[in-house]
């Protein structure tokens, strides 16, 4: 087993507790609504949304793959962190045990946010992440923070 940790950044215009709100706790509902090409269907299998929860994320039509397993480890509403890791499915191909992702949102100095993640791949017996899959994977995280601050900011007053 091999362990590749890769952090991102991302910035938005909007406010780190309403971006917070919109991604991690509403975002059941509203990423599918977003990016359905992406996303296009999010259901929790066991939980009420906190940590332990077990959501069944399938892909949408941009997709290669059908689904992936969703984990909620921590939900930090003070600190505006989110913690899950990923497992299952036919994206992990008998490649990846899992992939844990910590994404905490701050305000930026200008205003908005700063959206930071730390994504950490572990892979199953010698199989070596390729840069490629790392920098797709940020390009279509980077995409879903940009459609759901773009739905934010025609959806001012919307509360999702």
């Amino acid at each position: 087993m091999d362990v590749f940790t890769y952090e991102t950044e991302f910035t938005s215009v909007i406010d780190p507790t309403k971006l917070f709100k919109a991604y991690v706790l509403d975002g059941d509902n509203l990423i599918p609504k977003v990016a359905p090409q992406a996303i296009s269907r999010i259901e929790i299998l066991e939980g009420d949304r906190g940590p332990g929860t077990i959501k069944k994320v399938t892909f949408g039509q941009d997709s290669s793959f059908n689904y992936v397993k969703h984990k909620v480890e921590a939900v930090d509403k003070d600190n505006l962190s989110y913690s899950y890791s990923l497992s299952e499915g036919d994206a992990f191909a008998g490649k990846l045990e899992k992939i844990a992702n910590e994404v905490r949102f701050a305000a930026s100095p200008n205003g908005g946010s700063i959206i930071r993640s730390i994504g950490t791949y572990y892979t199953i017996g010698d199989v070596r992440i390729e840069e490629e899959h790392v920098k797709e994977g940020k390009v279509k995280g980077s995409q879903l923070f940009k459609a759901i601050e773009a739905y934010l900011i025609e959806h001012p007053d919307n509360n999702n």
